[in-house]
């Protein structure tokens, strides 16, 4: 063969292989994209059940507290007994109370008796007020009389001066009356008034105090918590309650849903409320709160819910609240699609053998499906196989 021909074989060799391993390149990389199964978001309503469990709690409790200072003589309740609103609960001993009161009935009557002898001197000095008067008036008149016969000349200057000494006399024991009738009324306006008025309130507030000996429950219940002992000190400032009161004619579950359901909840509505202690019960309760404000930061809300008590629940069982709820119509994908990444929810949109992570908004879940409030279109393509290794602007196979 001529070297020239020896030449063009060569080149030919050359380019075959070039053109055979760009080929096996090729193959590689379409054999290495992820395969996904893609589903379309289609519109519809969603069912699912949302649970709230919990231990249940009495509706309300009180504290039975002590607004007397002193020793505790009779503790008549005991954890367990049932109490009803104005029962006596707890007594203090008022001996002590009891003394004082008499000693202030007897400051009342003291007072009382001072009162009245200052009416009596209010009396008495009316009545030398007007003798006093009488006298003024004929030392008034004996007086002008001589006065007038001086002038004439018939009377004698020391008579003149007798009558202005009698005169002057009987001004005085008119004031001096004056002035002991002003004491009498002083003395009588205090002690009728403001006196009596101390005394008295002194001895009411013995008596309240004394009241306030007999302990009352505040509500209808039963005792759950007991601190107190005959003998023992009961004050106002004690860091316990002498004892504690359940209502449980209504008993509550309190509990967390998540924020997708919280639209679809309302105060007034009825639930189906089951316990673990009463397999195959069931107890119909109404939803009483629903709370505005997230209790975590896991977008967790509060729900409490009233079930009244038949009589066989008790605090502390454990209770569980299926809602069945159902969303308006809305964006629905199979609940393979989402993924969550540092507390946001994303999906997977295929298009063009690509995918676009997509930041989204969830409603209400079940096991299957879920609904999109934001961030989807119906009829988009999602990605429900493969999800987990997928990444932004990634080509894809789609089955």
């Amino acid at each position: 063969m001529p070297m020239w021909g020896k030449r063009v074989v060569a080149l030919l060799l050359v380019g075959v292989l070039a053109l055979g391993v760009a080929g096996c390149g090729a193959r590689a990389g379409a054999s290495n994209q992820v395969t996904v199964k893609a589903v379309a978001a289609s519109k519809g309503k969603m069912a699912a059940t949302v649970e709230v469990t919990g231990a249940l709690v009495p509706a309300r409790t009180a504290n039975v507290v002590s607004k007397l200072s002193g020793q505790v003589t009779a503790v008549k309740a005991d954890v367990g007994d049932r109490v009803r609103s104005g029962q006596v609960l707890v007594e203090i001993d008022t001996k002590e109370l009891q003394a004082q009161l008499q000693q202030a009935e007897a400051a009342v009557r003291s007072v009382q008796d001072q009162a009245e002898q200052a009416r009596i001197g209010m009396d008495s000095a009316r009545v030398a007020i007007a003798n006093a008067k009488v006298a003024l008036d004929a030392a008034q008149k004996y007086y002008d009389r001589i006065k007038a016969l001086a002038d004439a000349g018939a009377a004698s200057q020391s008579q003149l001066d007798d009558a202005q000494t009698k005169l002057d006399q009987a001004k005085n024991g008119y004031e001096a009356a004056n002035k002991q009738y002003e004491a009498a009324q002083k003395q009588y306006e205090t002690a009728s008034g403001s006196g009596l008025a101390q005394a008295e309130a002194a001895v009411n507030i013995i008596k309240v105090n004394m009241s306030n000996a007999s302990i009352t429950s505040p509500i209808t219940g039963v005792v759950t918590n007991r601190n107190i002992n005959p003998g023992e000190m009961a004050a106002p400032t004690s860091p316990q309650p002498l004892l504690t009161i359940a209502d449980t004619s209504t008993l509550k579950l309190q509990g967390t849903v998540g924020q997708e359901a919280v639209p679809l909840l309302s105060t007034g509505q009825k639930v189906t409320v089951t316990l673990d202690a009463l397999p195959g019960r069931e107890f119909t309760g109404t939803v009483t709160q629903v709370g505005p404000v997230a209790a975590t930061t896991g977008q967790r809300f509060p729900v409490e819910i009233s079930l009244p008590n038949p009589g066989e629940l008790k605090a502390g069982m454990t209770a569980r609240a299926v809602f069945k709820l159902t969303a308006p119509e809305g964006v629905v994908v199979p609940l393979a699609a989402v993924r969550t990444d540092n507390g946001q929810d994303y999906v997977f949109v295929v298009k063009n053998g690509t995918v676009e992570r997509r930041q989204v908004v969830l409603g209400l879940k079940n096991d299957e499906q879920v609904m999109i409030l934001k961030g989807l279109q119906a009829g988009e393509q999602v990605a429900v196989t493969n999800v987990g290794v997928l990444q932004d602007k990634m080509a894809v196979t789609v089955e």
